[in-house]
């Protein structure tokens, strides 16, 4: 397989990071904003709180995995994370599927916060995107993965781990990635039973034998299961693509973020431990993120966003003419995502107007 698919955007030189403000599958998003919350209870606690919280965390240093040759960091206080999720079915997780040793990385997003932290955009990169994945040095192994033209996006995280998955988004993109987040199945049904559910509303019935949900149509809380259901769901949904399933999880991400702030997650103490301790046991970050420290701040530079705040969007595709199970980056509009993050400005409707993205039955299913 030869053939290379247009992967959008420039990268840009190599420069300095930013100095300003500074697991899994279909849910990792929703933790993140959860944990955006949740953490600086953890920050603002006893020195008990701090310790125990800091002992929770995982993280991986992607910057001594990737070296220097990234795209450039404008010091401009505006940041980008990538947001993944993986399809691991290791421990507790295998209750999904069985365990076959590797993951990849179904879910991913690229979430871009303005520089006056007022405002974010949401990139959802589907998982069957075909890309140029760039050679790679595996976080977990150290030895270098060979690059590979056509490859789908979501076999960057399972040849290569994280660092592998934001080499490929920051070749995508031209983009440096500022912070990862990954996020597990488990930790997230919990987080989200500790916000005592998130009210959804359905327009029509879903039934899905695969994720496991049944819903009737009208207004539902939904409990962790049920959510993990949800931002599983595909066939039972609009056309069954994966594409329709990426709008369920936005309007779902959306309706979560109502909830943290319904719940008072920012204002009470026990709330906001209790949701700290299950979240640093939940996430993986990047070694920049790795302590609470780091974590309350970037927690603070978050939360006085809101769902009107964050648009969302699927990076612009088309069905791939030798494969109509798998999509490549739509051109010019994936250009124009990128140019807009990178220049801190709002995606224009145009990037996403031809795009098979953001269509569909599944985007009114769910509010």
């Amino acid at each position: 397989m030869t053939e290379q698919n247009g992967s959008g955007g420039r990268i840009r030189p190599t420069g300095r990071r930013r100095k300003k403000p500074s697991r899994r599958r279909r849910a990792t998003v929703i933790a993140a904003w959860t944990l955006a919350g949740a953490v600086v209870a953890g920050g603002a606690g006893l020195g008990f709180a701090y310790v125990k919280l800091n002992g929770n965390l995982k993280s991986v240093d992607i910057n001594a995995a990737l070296g220097k040759n990234r795209p450039q960091n404008i010091d401009n206080g505006s940041q980008d994370i990538l947001v993944l999720g993986s399809d691991s079915r290791s421990g507790a997780n295998g209750e999904y599927g069985a365990d076959e040793g590797t993951a990849r990385s179904d879910t991913a997003m690229v979430l871009h916060v303005d520089k006056g932290h007022r405002t974010a955009s949401v990139v959802s990169i589907p998982r069957d995107t075909l890309v140029t994945r760039p050679n790679c040095v595996s976080d977990t192994t150290g030895r270098t993965v060979a690059g590979q033209q056509r490859a789908m996006f979501n076999t960057a995280y399972e040849v290569g781990g994280p660092a592998c998955a934001v080499k490929t988004v920051e070749a995508m993109s031209g983009i440096r990635m500022d912070h990862y987040l990954e996020v597990d199945f488990t930790g997230f049904k919990k987080l989200i039973d500790q916000l005592g559910g998130v009210k959804i509303t359905t327009t029509a019935p879903i039934d899905d034998p695969k994720s496991h949900l049944k819903l009737d149509a009208g207004t539902h809380t939904l409990d962790g299961e049920q959510a993990l259901g949800l931002v599983r769901t595909r066939k039972s949904v609009g056309d069954g693509s994966d594409l329709g399933r990426i709008q369920l999880q936005q309007a779902f991400v959306k309706a979560l973020m109502d909830q943290v702030k319904n719940v008072g997650v920012f204002s009470n103490p026990k709330t906001l431990f209790d949701l700290a301790d299950t979240a640093t046991k939940t996430v993986t970050t990047d070694s920049d993120l790795g302590s609470v420290k780091e974590l309350t701040a970037f927690a603070n530079g978050l939360k006085g966003l809101g769902s009107k705040n964050v648009h969302m969007v699927t990076l612009p595709v088309e069905y791939d003419a030798a494969d109509p199970n798998r999509v490549v980056p739509l051109e010019p509009g994936a250009t124009e995502v990128w140019t807009a993050l990178a220049h801190d400005r709002p995606i224009p409707a145009s990037a996403t107007e031809h795009s098979a993205g953001d269509k569909g039955a599944a985007g009114s299913v769910v509010h």
